[in-house]
């Protein structure tokens, strides 16, 4: 039995859910290329600020038992190399849609930005990342509710077009509620991207008694299996309040096709990679397609909407 892993993201096709996540192996041309070649479904840029960024000082990443923890600080090339890669992204030779983050240190640079992205007049689709929490000093605009909104009513009509953000994880269901309204507000926000990293944990090796990263005293963000619940919870809720053509992205805990499948049953229309890709490279791709393609055999379902948000509850 052969299975259909193609999906529709803001109103792009790919050929199958998988692509990397926002910060992982796409800050430079050459590792954006690699995932061009990959067996993945898409890309995304690394999330870019409006001028160039170093990011913290090293080291900021840490592979853990159960995932990883790590602060970054946004380091990227600046908007103008992704926008100039966009330019250059041959859009009718390759099946895969180009995804572009957008991250801004105020709300200006985002208006900023994506104003020449809209200039450009691409078919690249944007994602505005709402949610970075190694950048000291910047708090996550995902958890300003009211700076989130006005963001949103801010930047939407710019963009025009479908458009996505990315969001912290949230762990209240009041909070789920509070984000889904304002989502819902917002007629072209068509995809939430759930979830970046769980903000300022700290990993401390046991026999130096030292922190394990540098920046902000040891303080990182939370990624790989250890988040998986936590992600499956924010794709689940959000899947469920959102208006009817809005759509979750999952991202948090993907090491197989197993994962990716509980993404998806979960509510996800699409799956992104971060820790396990770090790890393992864009082989990545190939092998959890071919898991999760074994997965729905072995289950008798043929695409993903056989399954897709169908968790069942006791």
């Amino acid at each position: 039995m052969s299975v259909d892993l193609s999906t529709t993201i803001a109103g792009v096709k790919l050929p199958n859910i998988f692509f990397n996540a926002s910060g992982v192996w796409c800050q430079h041309e050459s590792e954006l290329n690699d995932l061009v070649k990959s067996e993945s479904g898409s890309l995304i840029t690394k999330s870019a600020t409006l001028e160039p960024r170093e990011g913290n000082p090293s080291p900021r990443y840490q592979a853990l038992a159960h995932g990883s923890i790590n602060s970054m600080g946004l380091p990227n090339e600046g908007f103008e190399y992704y926008l100039d890669y966009a330019k250059r992204y041959d859009y009718n030779a390759s099946s895969k849609p180009l995804f572009v983050s957008l991250s801004g240190l105020k709300l200006e640079d985002n208006v900023a930005m994506v104003t020449k992205f809209v200039e450009a007049d691409l078919p690249c689709v944007l994602e505005i990342n709402f949610s970075c929490p190694n950048v000291p000093g910047k708090p996550q605009l995902g958890y300003d509710l009211e700076g989130m909104s006005k963001a949103l009513r801010t930047l939407a009509p710019i963009i025009k077009k479908p458009f996505g953000i990315k969001l912290p994880p949230y762990f209240d269901i009041v909070h789920f509620d509070q984000v889904a309204e304002i989502c819902n507000a917002i007629d072209n926000l068509a995809f939430l991207t759930c979830v970046n990293s769980v903000g300022n944990g700290l990993a401390i090796d046991f026999e130096t008694e030292t922190a394990l990263i540098k920046p902000k005293d040891g303080f990182g963000g939370l990624g790989g299996q250890m988040i998986l619940n936590t992600a499956l919870a924010n794709v689940n809720a959000f899947a469920r309040r959102l208006k009817a053509g809005k759509q979750v992205i999952g991202v948090g805990g993907v090491t197989s096709g197993k994962e990716a499948f509980l993404h998806v049953l979960a509510g996800a229309s699409a799956v992104q990679i971060g820790t396990q890709l770090k790890e393992e490279g864009p082989a990545v791709f190939a092998r959890v397609k071919r898991e999760l393609e074994e997965i729905m055999v072995a289950k008798g379902y043929k695409s993903l909407d056989d399954f897709r948000g169908k968790v069942k509850t006791l």
